[in-house]
C-alpha cells in the first residue's frame, strides 16, 4: 500500500518566531520519506483585489526549491502604510518528491476606503531580478467583527488526546543564537561620529524555538544603561524588527536589529557601554512528542551583550579646536544674482552637506563690513539616517545689502572651518562666488541718515566753558522775597474782611 504524507513547516517571523521546525501538521503518515528537489522557481503574488479597511493587504514573494538569502525591499503604495514582514516554509513529500516553498509576506494596511493602483515593480532575490505587473486594490469599508468570534489557532484541539502535560518529561533544546552590542569603530576623535547597534543573531542551523518577549519595555530599560552622558546622540528610530540575513565569522545567521544609533563624542572620556541582557521566550520540547508534532512548553532564557568601550582622542591643536564640527562635508552655495546695484538687497545661500553631526553645525557671525550689510541668516537642515550613516544639508540663507560699488569676493566673508577625520586635518569650506556692485556708493547716504535735525545744528556755535553755578544767587534771593511780600498781603487782606 503506498501512503502520501504532506508536512508543512511554518516558521513566522513576522511574529518573531525563529526555529525552522516550529508546529508539524500531519495529514497522513508515511515511511520512507525521502526525495529530490525540483527546480527552481520564483514569483510574485499580488494580494486581494478587494479587502475592507480593516484587513491588510500582502504582497508575497514566494521561492520554490531555494532559500531566501537576500531580496530588496518592498515597494512603497501611495495611501498604504507598511505593517511588517512576515515570512513561511513549507515542505511537502509527495510519492517520495521533495518540495519546499518559502514565502516572504509584506503587510501593508489602507488610510482609508477607496480604489489604490500598485505600479508595476520589480524585487531583486537572490542576485535575481523578478518583476511584477502590480495590480489595484478597492478598500471597502471596516467588516464588523463577532464578538463570539473563534480563534481556530487558540488551542490545540488534539491537546486532549495525549493525556496529562504535568506528566510529560520535557527538554531544553540547545540555542545557536547570541545578543550582542557592536560598534564600526573602536576609536574616533573628539566631535565624530561611531554607530552601535544592538541585535539579536540566530544561526541557520537553530534548532531552539524562540520568541521576543515585550521588547519595547525591555529596550527602555536598556537603553537607560548603555545611553552615554558625553555624547550626542542621532538616533536610526527603529519600529519594525525586520530579519536580515548577515554573515559572522564565516557563519550565516540571520540579525534581527532592535536599536540602532550614532553617537558623537563630547570629550575625549572613554564611553563605554556596559552588558546588557534581552529576555527571550524559549521552549522545552517535550521527549515523546505527539502524533501531531512536537509538544513543548513556554520557559525563559536571557541572553547578555558583552561590554564594548569606545576612546576618543583629542584633536590635533587649531586655535577652533574647540569649536569646529568634525566630519567629511562640501559646501554647495547659490546666490540670487552675480550683479547687482548698491542699495538692492541680494539672497545668498551657504549650504554645509556630508556626513557628520549635522545638528551640531554652526557659523561664526560674520564681521561687521563697509562694503555690505548682513542680515541674519534663515537656518534649514535636512538629516538623513540610513545603512549606519548619518548624512544631511545645513543651508544658511543670508540676505546681502550692498553698500560699495566695485567686484568683491564672498570668500573674505563666508568660509567654515572642520576637522575632516578621513584625512585627519582641518579643512575650511570658502565661498567660490565674486558679487559685482554698481551704482554710487552709499557712504554718504550713510553719513546723512545720522543728521539728529535743526535743534542740534547750532551747537557747535555755543561757547563751551565752564560756568560758576552761583553767578546768579542774587536774582534768587531777590524772587523769594518778593514771594514773601506777596504772602504777607494776601494775609492782610483775608484779616480785613
Amino acid at each position: 500500500m503506498n501512503f502520501r504524507a504532506i508536512i508543512s513547516l511554518v516558521a513566522f517571523t513576522g511574529r518573531k518566531v525563529f526555529s525552522r521546525s516550529h508546529r508539524t501538521w500531519l495529514a497522513f503518515a508515511g515511511l520512507g520519506l525521502a526525495g529530490s528537489a525540483f527546480a527552481q522557481e520564483k514569483s510574485v503574488e499580488m494580494g486581494k483585489k478587494v479587502i475592507p479597511l480593516n484587513e491588510v493587504y500582502t504582497i508575497t514573494l514566494t521561492i520554490k526549491n531555494d532559500n531566501v538569502r537576500s531580496y530588496s525591499g518592498f515597494p512603497d503604495i501611495a495611501g498604504l502604510s507598511k505593517r511588517g514582514i512576515a515570512s513561511s516554509t513549507s515542505t511537502n513529500i509527495v510519492n517520495n518528491q521533495v518540495t519546499t516553498i518559502h514565502s516572504v509576506i509584506q503587510n501593508y494596511v489602507a488610510r482609508q476606503q477607496g480604489f489604490y493602483r500598485i505600479k508595476p515593480f520589480s524585487l531583486k532575490v537572490n542576485g535575481v531580478t523578478v518583476p511584477s505587473e502590480g495590480g489595484t486594490v478597492t478598500v471597502t469599508p471596516p467588516r464588523p467583527v463577532s464578538s463570539n468570534a473563534v480563534d481556530p489557532f487558540g488551542s490545540d484541539l488534539f491537546e486532549e488526546f495525549f493525556g496529562d502535560r504535568s506528566k510529560k518529561e520535557f527538554v531544553d533544546v540547545r540555542e545557536n543564537a547570541f545578543f550582542a552590542l557592536t560598534t564600526d569603530k573602536t576609536s574616533v576623535y573628539v566631535g565624530e561620529g561611531f554607530t552601535a547597534s544592538l541585535a539579536f543573531y540566530v544561526a541557520d542551523d537553530n534548532r531552539a524555538d524562540m520568541n521576543f518577549y515585550q521588547v519595547g519595555s525591555q529596550l527602555v530599560d536598556i537603553l537607560k544603561k548603555i545611553r552615554p552622558a558625553s555624547c550626542w546622540e542621532e538616533n536610526f528610530g527603529i519600529d519594525e524588527i525586520q530579519p536580515l540575513p548577515v554573515s559572522v565569522n564565516g557563519k550565516e545567521y540571520t540579525q534581527y536589529k532592535i536599536y540602532q544609533a550614532t553617537y558623537y563624542p563630547l570629550n575625549t572620556k572613554p564611553v563605554s557601554f556596559p552588558p546588557v541582557g534581552l529576555k527571550m521566550v524559549k521552549y522545552q520540547v517535550s521527549r515523546e512528542p505527539g502524533f501531531f508534532g512536537p509538544d513543548r512548553r513556554q520557559d525563559f532564557k536571557v541572553f547578555t551583550t558583552k561590554p564594548v568601550t569606545v576612546q576618543p582622542r583629542q584633536l590635533p591643536p587649531h586655535p577652533l579646536r574647540d569649536q569646529v564640527a568634525v566630519g567629511n562635508f562640501r559646501l554647495t552655495e547659490s546666490i540670487e544674482k552675480r550683479t547687482s546695484p548698491t542699495g538692492e538687497s541680494v539672497g545668498y545661500d551657504f549650504r554645509i552637506a556630508g556626513e557628520g553631526n549635522i545638528s551640531g553645525i554652526h557659523v561664526a557671525d560674520l564681521p561687521r563690513s563697509n562694503v555690505f550689510d548682513f542680515y541674519p541668516p534663515n537656518i534649514k537642515q535636512n538629516i538623513s539616517r540610513r545603512n549606519g550613516r548619518v548624512t544631511g544639508t545645513k543651508s544658511f540663507s543670508y540676505q546681502i545689502l550692498p553698500k560699495e560699488p566695485g567686484e568683491h569676493p564672498l570668500g573674505a566673508y563666508f568660509n567654515w572651518v572642520f576637522f575632516n577625520p578621513v584625512r585627519a586635518r582641518y579643512d575650511t569650506l570658502v565661498s567660490n562666488i565674486t558679487l559685482k556692485v554698481v551704482g554710487e556708493s552709499l557712504k554718504n547716504r550713510d553719513i546723512s541718515s545720522t543728521n539728529l535735525g535743526p535743534l542740534y545744528d547750532s551747537i557747535d556755535q555755543q561757547d563751551n566753558r565752564l560756568q560758576s553755578i552761583h553767578r546768579f544767587d542774587w536774582l534768587r534771593t531777590g524772587a523769594n522775597v518778593l514771594i514773601l511780600l506777596m504772602l504777607v498781603a494776601t494775609a492782610g487782606f483775608v484779616l480785613k474782611k
